[in-house]
């Protein structure tokens, strides 16, 4: 399942953050590379103990937990702090797959990735190239989105970043653990709560909305774990 989630950050929010941004100390971003993709990365990355990533990475965190489609269709049990990185003057990011554990820095906490995130903070037209290119059961689609809008996609899948060849992409990428493993039950229950909440709409607490609202939670109590 991707997903687009539109407005994460309004145009003013955005701009706040990019002037942030710019100010930044950035670093190889090969130095958080794992040993499988470090020679296909050449971007730049803020370091993860950096203050201006642990703030700004705790100001998405409290966004996302306030949207309800982020949690409906994630439904999240653990996230990785958000990470920041840039491309720019060719920089690229071939094709690859995300580790499946990380460990959150500093922590014994361990994170399964079930889903990737990137949070784009770059105006499409801002650079030329940066494209992410997702290949999985859904075919190859290919992501560059306004900034302040997310993209949601499962961490099993291939990706790159094409090289951007004008101006720099600067974005937010992190990984969750959901409650739920399974794409394909995440994605059913995700399916069902949307149509439940379209039901109430029309019909308020009706029996029938009551009888979904039953199956979505026992589906969510027999598909889910907490550990």
């Amino acid at each position: 399942m991707l997903l687009h989630l539109k407005k994460i950050f309004t145009p003013e929010q955005v701009k706040e953050i990019r002037e942030h941004l710019n100010s930044a100390e950035w670093l190889d971003g090969k130095l958080t590379a794992g040993n499988a993709s470090k020679d296909q990365k050449t971007n730049q990355q803020l370091a993860q103990n950096n203050p201006l990533a642990i703030k700004l990475g705790d100001f998405i965190l409290q966004t996302l937990g306030q949207r309800e489609d982020f949690m409906s269709s994630a439904l999240p049990a653990k996230i990785f702090p958000p990470m920041f990185n840039r491309y720019e003057g060719g920089g690229a990011f071939g094709f690859h797959v995300d580790n499946a554990i990380r460990q959150v820095p500093n922590t014994p906490v361990k994170i399964r990735t079930d889903l990737s995130m990137t949070l784009f903070f770059s105006e499409p037209d801002e650079y030329e190239g940066g494209e992410l290119i997702i290949e999985d059961t859904f075919g190859q689609q290919k992501i560059k989105l306004p900034a302040g809008d997310m993209v949601l996609y499962p961490s099993t899948s291939l990706h790159k970043v094409t090289p951007v060849t004008r101006g720099a992409r600067v974005s937010a990428f992190f990984w969750l653990q959901s409650l739920v493993k399974d794409n394909e039950q995440r994605r059913t229950l995700h399916q069902l709560d949307q149509s439940i909440q379209a039901l109430r709409q029309d019909l308020g607490e009706d029996e029938r909305v009551q009888n979904l609202i039953w199956v979505y939670h026992n589906l969510l109590r027999q598909w889910s774990a907490t550990n």
